[in-house]
C-alpha cells in the first residue's frame, strides 16, 4: 500500500460514504421520519446528510485499518486455522450481543429492532463475503464475515446507545456501504500497477 493507493481508497470511500448517507436520510425523509420546512431546510439538510457521510467513511476506515492491524497481529499469533476460529468465535459473539445481550441488559426495551438490525448486518456480510470470496479466493470468508459482522458492530456501539431507530439507520447505512466497499476493493488497490 502506497499514498496514491490509500489516497483512492480514501476519496471513494468518502464519495461511498456521502452517497450512503444521502441515501438512507433521504429515504427517512420520504417516509416523513424527519419533517422539514421549505427548500432552504430541504438543501440545509442534503447538506448535513454528505457531511455526516463523510465523516462516517473516515470513522470506517479507521476501523479497516485497525481489522487489518488486528488480522496482521492475529495471524502472526495463531496459527491459520486458530485464527480462523477465533474469528468466528468473536463473530458470533458479536451478533449475539447485538441482537439478544442488549435486550436482556436494557432497561425494558423492545428488542425487536436489535433482531431486525442483526439480520440485516448478517445478510449484508453473507453477500459481502460472498462476492469477495468469488473475486479472490474461497479462504475470504471468514475475515470478510468478521470484518462485516464483528467490526461493523464494534463501530457501530456509539449510536446503538443512542436507542434511536433514525439514528441507527443515519449511520449504520453509510457504515455498512463504506466496509462492504472497502473490503471488496482492496484487492484491487494492492495488486501491483504494471508498468
Amino acid at each position: 500500500m502506497n499514498l496514491k493507493k490509500w489516497l483512492y481508497l480514501l476519496w471513494t470511500s468518502l464519495v461511498v460514504g456521502a452517497v450512503g448517507s444521502l441515501l438512507a436520510g433521504l429515504l427517512l425523509q420520504w417516509t416523513h421520519t424527519i419533517q422539514l420546512n421549505g427548500t432552504a431546510d430541504f438543501l440545509m439538510n442534503i447538506l448535513i446528510l454528505l457531511g455526516v457521510g463523510i465523516m462516517v467513511s473516515i470513522y470506517s476506515q479507521m476501523g479497516f485499518f485497525a481489522y487489518l492491524m488486528m488480522n496482521y497481529m492475529g495471524s502472526g499469533v495463531f496459527s491459520r486455522m486458530t485464527w480462523r476460529y477465533v474469528q468466528i468465535a468473536l463473530t458470533v459473539l458479536a451478533l449475539m450481543e447485538l441482537m439478544f445481550l442488549r435486550v436482556f441488559v436494557g432497561e425494558g426495551k423492545s428488542g425487536i429492532s436489535d433482531v431486525m438490525l442483526g439480520i440485516i448486518v448478517l445478510i449484508i456480510a453473507l453477500v459481502t463475503a460472498y462476492f469477495k470470496a468469488k473475486w479472490t479466493n474461497a479462504s475470504a470468508w471468514i475475515p470478510t464475515l468478521f470484518f462485516m459482522i464483528a467490526v461493523t458492530i464494534v463501530e457501530m456501539i456509539g449510536v446503538l446507545n443512542i436507542g434511536v431507530n433514525q439514528a441507527t439507520i443515519w449511520i449504520g447505512a453509510p457504515l455498512l456501504a463504506c466496509n462492504a466497499y472497502q473490503i471488496l476493493i482492496l484487492h484491487r488497490v494492492l495488486k501491483p500497477s504494471s508498468r
